[in-house]
């Protein structure tokens, strides 16, 4: 299927009055800041927006400008021009709800994941964008849309996410072009580092402990595997949200090229987080033969009806061929 370009998105949305916002389950701070930015810009030319989410804003992100504004539950879905998903690699990942939403038309999607699935009816997909935060600023430029200082702030917060702090392969000479435009809207780096990295509370602190205390090295410390067996979460007391970014402390390691982190998310569902270094180490390919995707070297995946022992098992070898391959 052959992608819009952003000035189809744009002119689609120029003409729309009223537009429904939408993300992933679960999302990160690149899919929720750049629902978020983009709402706001829309707001800011005049539009009616309303941002759906399926559950409440995740406690790591709700310093975000207008995260108070995503709302839980459909609203009246009918009454929408168009519909735009941020973020999202696959349908199946807009939630319970999918069904319902697709019905929005035109249904708008925004996304830069490599193994992006197509659905919907116009599709804006660059995978050699850093983030959808990046891509949503390029966005305002073809909707002639003014980008607040709050809109910044969020868009600011996804490209830092989904960059790893500008450190991924990913990151190019068009995220940092953005991120200068950003900060000279009135970002200041230091105050985004420190809501998305220093935010730690006791319960989590105590699960990151006992999480990296699961530290297994394999194939000559070239693969990094951590876990979190759902017992860990009553005995901190931290939630599943709270494993945010765990999974960059193994891949930290000099001589790993290739981290997993596997998070019991409920009885008989593992969750997997995986993460790659450099160019010739794409962790997607691992995470799309498990049924999952991602980017080069940030992906992941769910696997129902398994145990996080089984699923290691299975896992490892096709981790060990990657490697060996880097």
């Amino acid at each position: 299927m052959t992608p819009s370009p952003p000035g189809e998105i744009a002119a689609t949305l120029k003409r729309s009055g009223r537009v429904l916002l939408l993300t992933h389950v679960h999302p990160d701070c690149d899919a929720l800041g750049s629902q978020l930015g983009l709402g706001q810009i829309l707001t800011g030319m005049g539009k009616e927006v309303h941002l759906y989410g399926e559950a409440e804003v995740s406690h790591l992100y709700d310093f975000l400008p207008g995260s108070e504004t995503v709302t839980v539950g459909l609203p009246d879905l009918p009454s929408f021009d168009c519909a735009v998903a941020l973020d999202c690699g696959d349908a199946y990942r807009l939630g319970r709800e999918m069904e319902s939403l697709l019905t929005v038309k035109p249904f708008l999607v925004i996304d830069h994941h490599a193994g992006h699935q197509f659905f919907g009816d116009l599709h804006w997909v660059d995978p050699a964008r850093s983030s959808t935060g990046e891509m949503v600023y390029d966005l305002a430029g073809a909707l002639g849309a003014e980008v607040s200082p709050e809109a910044a702030y969020c868009l600011y917060a996804a490209m830092v996410a989904d960059t790893g702090s500008f450190k991924y392969s990913s990151t190019s000479a068009d995220t940092f072009r953005v991120a200068r435009e950003l900060v000279l809207r009135g970002v200041k780096p230091a105050e985004v580092a420190g809501k998305l990295f220093d935010n730690y509370s006791l319960a989590r602190l105590r699960l990151f402990q006992r999480v990296l205390e699961t530290l297994q090295l394999h194939e000559n410390g070239r693969i990094a595997l951590i876990t979190a067996p759902r017992r860990l979460f009553a005995e901190t007391g931290a939630a599943p949200e709270d494993t945010e970014g765990f999974i960059n402390y193994p891949r930290s390691l000099q001589s790993v090229k290739a981290a997993v982190f596997l998070k019991e998310a409920e009885s008989g569902m593992v969750s997997v987080s995986m993460r790659s270094k450099g160019r010739d180490c794409d962790i997607s390919q691992v995470a799309t033969e498990f049924g999952g995707g991602g980017h080069r070297n940030a992906a992941g995946f769910k696997r129902f009806d398994t145990t996080i022992e089984g699923l290691a098992a299975e896992l490892l070898p096709v981790l060990a061929d990657l490697v060996r391959r880097c």
